[in-house]
């Protein structure tokens, strides 16, 4: 079994103890790597932190789907521009297929294709092959407050094609503009009506065994941020060593809740299994507000870029009695910790073992597994 010097939170950081974590042998580590001192040797930011790459040397693709003013480049615009929601009322309707590279800077970097509504891909002179053979996710948007049955139709013509060409796709439907509902329960039937139609159509084409998630988004709110994270998730071949990871730190730790975040474009790419209150809403608000703060404090006026490195840490107490608890891991990713302030006062052990997770993840990273 290979093992990980995490602290029990029984224990103090000067004893170091080391616990068995099966399971860990897609690390790819070497039998004897053990961490011979209570703090790592390596420079901190330093470390390698491989974005999110095929192994072939080429980004995943997502294609971006669905009928006209659905809402799909206003949702590329928030998520990845960082456009204002308001702003996306005056965005044109998408004339051609627009190819665009999320690499700014971040680890999650990948190719999204957004298709034009008018698009029929059962026009027998579209190549299928060339458009679904390299891709990675297929995510469909559906107009929440607009009769849908057409939108249905397509989506499971879609499906179709793209599962015959590419039986790895992972379909994803985004059930859009729920901020025009008032309450959940309208949201809850929306999104049962449409996974029930959705599910019987799939049936009748017999693609039953076509695997199709469903997510309630809004640009209005963290939910589309929310929703492409899960999508990126997927695509990301380290991320069960990420989860348990997570795992090992937020049980020997004493943590509430954590999350793996992307500093750049707020998409988590990994969370621990515990289920507690804490939204992923309040990790992004955090993050929000550590870079905006350093922005001003934190940099010379004549420098650009993004205020985040290797020294960037914030702890922000509730007045519920939790404390929030931001880390640099690397120069693409943050984690933010939700912690009760009774387990915080021993945050030598936290520290201590978040330098270990801190570790461990970039050599995840480091290797090709």
């Amino acid at each position: 079994a290979r093992t990980f010097p995490f602290v029990p939170f029984s224990q103090t950081p000067t004893a170091i103890s080391t616990m068995a974590s099966p399971g860990f042998n897609e690390f790819g580590q070497e039998d004897n790597l053990r961490y011979g001192s209570p703090f790592p040797s390596y420079e901190v930011g330093d470390h390698s932190a491989a974005p999110l790459i095929n192994q072939d040397g080429s980004k995943p693709q997502i294609l971006l789907m669905g009928l006209q003013k659905s809402g799909k480049s206003s949702i590329q615009k928030v998520v990845f521009q960082k456009m204002s929601p308001n702003e996306t009322l005056h965005l044109e309707s998408t004339p051609k297929i627009i190819k665009n590279d999320i690499s700014n800077s971040s680890f999650v970097q990948f190719q999204i294709w957004d298709f034009p509504g008018q698009i029929d891909f059962c026009d027998n002179s579209i190549d299928t092959e060339l458009i679904f053979g390299g891709c990675g996710a297929l995510v469909f948007v559906v107009d929440s407050q607009e009769e849908y049955s057409d939108a249905i139709e397509r989506l499971t013509q879609t499906i179709a094609k793209a599962h015959s060409a590419n039986s790895n796709i992972s379909f994803e439907v985004f059930i859009h503009k729920v901020d025009g509902f008032t309450d959940d329960e309208s949201r809850t039937e929306v999104q049962r009506s449409i996974k029930k139609q959705v599910q019987d159509e799939l049936i009748d084409a017999n693609l039953s065994n076509a695997h199709v998630s469903y997510h309630l988004t809004s640009i209005y709110d963290h939910s589309i941020f929310e929703a492409f994270s899960k999508v990126i998730q997927k695509l990301i071949p380290q991320l069960p060593t990420l989860e348990r990871l997570l795992n090992i730190l937020v049980s020997n730790s004493k943590l509430e809740k954590a999350f793996l975040i992307d500093v750049v474009s707020k998409i988590y790419v990994a969370t621990d299994g515990s289920v507690v209150d804490m939204q992923y809403e309040l990790a992004s608000d955090m993050i929000d507000v550590v870079i905006d703060i350093s922005c001003i404090y934190g940099m010379p006026e004549d420098q650009e870029g993004l205020a985040y490195d290797d020294k960037s840490q914030s702890i922000i107490k509730l007045n519920n009695g939790l404390v929030l608890y931001l880390r640099e891991v690397n120069k693409y990713l943050a984690l933010v910790a939700l912690i009760k302030q009774e387990n915080f006062n021993k945050h030598g052990v936290i520290d201590y073992n978040f330098n270990i997770f801190r570790k461990s993840v970039a050599d995840v990273f480091s290797k090709k597994i």
